[in-house]
């Protein structure tokens, strides 16, 4: 007898070509496709009361590009930053940058959060959540060996905590799929709210 998937009658997409969410996606069940958004992600930080904001509007934005041509679908769209001293953190750019933020980051404890806009029925549902990291004291020597590992440049704050980013993390409290990049329970949560319930 064949698997049933959750939410089977849905046509979902993902407005994301990051990897590690697809496969969290998958992990719970849901078959998605795959529609990279061409929403620029440079919305003016400053402009924002708060990091979760800044997340919510940028995960909005990809949906809602999606979203504009494919209205028959459900479309999910995510944004993950790191934020330590209310200063949100991204990709770095380059292996200076990386340095920096991993230097930023070492014997400290930072915050993760993913914005997420679900985008269906003619409405827009956003939520965020965040995680706890704290990062062990980092060598020099360490942070020259993980940057020359190359996870660094297309991961928030410099670092990914699935791969080898992480013999970094002393400890989180919260979501482990969250840092990641994508609260996979929350979501399911309020995919049953909005499709099923």
């Amino acid at each position: 007898m064949a698997t049933k998937t959750l939410f089977e009658n849905y046509r979902i997409i993902l407005a994301s070509t990051s990897p590690r969410r697809k496969a969290l996606i998958e992990q719970i069940g849901l078959k998605v496709e795959i529609v990279a958004s061409n929403f620029e992600e440079n919305l003016p930080k400053a402009s924002f009361a708060n990091p979760w904001d800044y997340a919510v509007a940028t995960a909005t934005g990809k949906a809602s590009e999606v979203w504009g041509e494919n209205k028959d679908a459900v479309v999910i769209g995510a944004d993950t930053v790191v934020v330590i001293d209310d200063k949100i953190l991204e990709k770095p750019s380059d292996e200076e940058c990386a340095r920096a933020m991993l230097s930023e980051l070492s014997g400290r404890v930072h915050h993760v959060i993913t914005g997420v806009c679900i985008c269906c029925h003619d409405n827009k549902h956003t939520f965020y959540v965040e995680t706890e990291v704290k990062f062990s004291e980092l060598s020099k020597d360490l942070i020259d060996w993980y940057i020359s590992t190359g996870e660094s440049f297309d991961k928030a704050g410099g670092y990914g905590i699935q791969a080898r980013g992480a013999v970094l993390v002393e400890k989180i409290s919260g979501c482990y799929f969250n840092v990641v990049g994508l609260p996979v329970h929350k979501l399911n949560t309020e995919l049953h709210k909005l499709l099923v319930n």
